[in-house]
């Protein structure tokens, strides 16, 4: 059973993890998205594949990451962010990546931020 989400990680360009909270949003962004801040949450500790990818319906790149995950028999559970009122604004906010694919590693303790494709081909 995954726990609740608090806190996920992020890798750096060195491949150093570096943590970050969901309170790391400023001024009154938190109050006005709170309503996308627990979507978001909800589908990070409801995901029970190896991945969690966020796309948009019309995404070269985001294939490419499936083609990736596949390769390395690796599940995932694509999020598209076109069905998700308000889910990409949060995304953003919350990673700073501002392209799909975002893609998060879940299986640890807690979701690791990897990026975006060329991410995750160099974090695979």
């Amino acid at each position: 059973m995954r726990m609740r989400l608090t806190a996920y990680s992020k890798v750096d360009g060195t491949g150093t993890k570096n943590s970050m909270t969901w309170g790391n949003l400023s001024g009154g962004m938190l109050t006005r998205g709170a309503r996308s801040l627990s979507q978001m949450r909800e589908i990070l500790d409801g995901a029970d594949e190896d991945f969690v990818v966020f796309t948009q319906t019309i995404c070269p790149y985001c294939t490419r990451a499936f083609r990736t995950l596949d390769s390395k028999g690796l599940t995932y559970s694509e999020v598209n962010l076109d069905n998700f009122e308000g889910l990409r604004k949060e995304v953003v906010m919350e990673t700073g990546h501002r392209t799909v694919p975002v893609v998060f590693d879940m299986r640890g303790d807690s979701p690791v931020f990897v990026g975006g494709s060329d991410h995750l081909m160099e974090y695979l």
